[in-house]
């Protein structure tokens, strides 16, 4: 078998195989051989009718069947001969076939990119220092607080950061339109829900009052046929409610899991999931910059196909966080062109890192896995079902061993790295938005 390469640009290869005729021959030999074994003709007994006759009426399919399996497996054979390796499917152009003659076909794919670098030399790498005070579980006990909240209904006029109970029926040049009316919608003034001027409108308004908007829907509105447009809304308040919280107590302790109800008690555990939250948020913080600095140290392209293969799954990402939401799919973009940099990024990041996983042969930390088993069990009501259920079958613990092999990669980079503190406080930290590498 004939192997020459030609490279057409800086990962593209375009490789020509030459098949001798003896193999393709053989090939086609033993399939035909086959076909005759099940075959039936006239006057013939199944295996006995001459070759000349199999091959007359099975011929092209032996060739084709031949063809498509000496692809295939010359493929193989040939990119390992010349120590490529191909980053995706190859595009196939297969020459004109003639019997007794060698068989050629041209094979143009991509191969992986050479890694330059497994060190980030030169860059400073800031890790959070951050201690959580007093008030700081104050501030997350007021924010548990809010989540405990009701509402009471006043007789007063309505408020920014009151709830109000309307009925609604919009027009558009005089006619209703779908979307535009509701009953007993409960509505948040303050809370942008809907388009501006809408809740605005309604502050200072009582029960029973009724109130005609004129407003506008903006250009960029999602539906077509309302942006821009004018549109005038008849509103009945039919409630005003302010909110109210409840109070620090032995009533709210319990809301949230303290059996005995001791605020005391529910100030520790509140503390307790701060530090457990703080401690991935520093983890985070680090492995973003220590990636980002990985991928600009490192100047290479990226294969057009791994990039393709992390679009659409990029695509899919967004498409399945919209319905976990209850978000309409139809509003996640799929221009290609809207996910490109950060595909790039995520391509660009994982050949690396596998690279270095391979170069310095890391494998999970099995005492590693185990204690971040616990550390996560520690947040269930059953920790230790949740040890159990991790264990008792192979695979369960593929994504926690993922996560451990990546911090032992980053602590191996880290070692590279200007490393220094970064004092903070616990709502900096919490403020601080993580690039999704």
């Amino acid at each position: 078998m004939q192997v020459t390469v030609e490279s057409t640009n800086a990962l593209e290869r375009r490789m020509t195989v030459a098949v001798p005729a003896a193999r393709l021959e053989g090939e086609i030999a033993s399939r035909l051989k086959r076909l005759s074994q099940k075959a039936r003709f006239p006057g013939f007994r199944p295996g006995k009718a001459p070759m000349k006759m199999v091959e007359a009426q099975y011929g092209g399919q032996a060739v084709e069947e031949a063809v498509g399996d000496l692809i295939r497996s010359t493929f193989h054979e040939a990119v390992k001969t010349q120590g490529l390796k191909p980053a995706g499917g190859p595009n196939i152009e297969p020459k004109p076939i003639h019997r007794g003659k060698d068989f050629e076909y041209i094979a143009i794919f991509e191969v992986y990119p050479d890694v330059a670098r497994l060190d980030i030399q030169g860059k400073r790498i800031e890790k959070p220092t951050v201690a959580i005070t007093d008030e700081d579980v104050e501030r997350t006990i007021e924010t548990l607080r809010r989540q405990r909240l009701t509402w009471r209904p006043v007789a007063r006029a309505a408020e920014l950061g009151n709830r109000v109970v309307i009925d609604f029926k919009g027009s558009v040049n005089g006619g209703m339109f779908t979307g535009g009316s509701a009953s007993d919608f409960p509505l948040l003034l303050g809370s942008h829900a809907l388009i501006d001027g809408f809740e605005e409108g309604l502050v200072g308004g009582k029960a029973g009052d009724v109130r005609t908007l004129d407003l506008a829907f903006p250009a960029s509105y999602r539906s077509e046929e309302l942006a821009g447009k004018a549109v005038q809304f008849e509103v009945t308040i039919k409630q005003v409610n302010e909110s109210v919280l409840p109070a620090v107590d032995e009533e709210l302790a319990r809301s949230f899991g303290i059996a005995d109800g001791n605020v005391e008690t529910l100030r520790i555990e509140v503390r307790a999931n701060m530090e457990r939250e703080l401690a991935e948020r520093v983890r985070a913080s680090v492995r973003e910059q220590v990636f980002k600095a990985l991928v600009e140290v490192n100047n290479f392209e990226i294969p057009k196909a791994l990039e393709d293969e992390e679009v659409a799954r990029l695509i899919q990402m967004t498409q399945e966080n919209f319905k976990s939401q209850g978000l309409p799919v139809a509003q996640v973009p799929n221009d290609p062109s809207f996910y490109t940099e950060q595909a790039r990024g995520r391509v660009k990041l994982g050949l690396i890192l596998v690279e270095l996983a391979r170069s310095r042969q890391l494998v999970a930390d099995a005492a590693k896995v185990r204690a971040r088993v616990e550390e996560l069990a520690s947040t269930y009501d059953q920790p230790q079902t949740y040890i159990e259920w991790h264990y008792a079958k192979p695979g369960r613990l593929n994504e926690i061993e993922s996560l451990i092999l990546e911090e032992q990669a980053i602590s191996l980079l880290l070692e590279t790295a200007e490393q220094a503190d970064k004092v903070m406080s616990f709502q900096e930290l919490t403020l601080q938005k993580a690039r999704n590498f």
